[in-house]
């Protein structure tokens, strides 16, 4: 069972107010930071709660949801950049532009 014509509506609007939202923080990396960590926290609130709490006792309807999870896309999940990745990500970058002057400089 999926949502309602107007749970959907409701979420669009609620997903929208936080896109805006997400718009008015660029520029703000410790705002966004704060942004996904409760949108994490939201994620991880209704996967431990209501939908845990949701799920069938039944093996064969267990079975049932999880070939319709496979079916709709597969598990929501929300990655989480881990800081070692993002630290490399930045030493990347902070290489090539370090590299990029010395190109210039050799062509010109």
């Amino acid at each position: 069972m999926s949502l309602t014509p107007s749970q959907q509506g409701r979420l669009a609007n609620q997903l929208q107010k936080l896109d805006e939202l997400a718009s008015e923080l660029e520029g703000q990396p410790e705002a966004l930071l704060t942004l996904l960590r409760q949108l994490e926290q939201l994620h991880r609130s209704v996967q431990d709660g209501p939908f845990r709490g949701s799920l069938p006792a039944d093996r064969s309807q267990l079975f049932s949801l999880l070939q319709s999870v496979e079916r709709s896309g597969g598990w929501p999940y929300i990655p989480r950049l881990q800081l070692r990745t993002f630290m490399d990500l930045l030493q990347n970058e902070a290489a090539a532009d370090e590299t990029l002057p010395a190109e210039e400089t050799l062509v010109a």
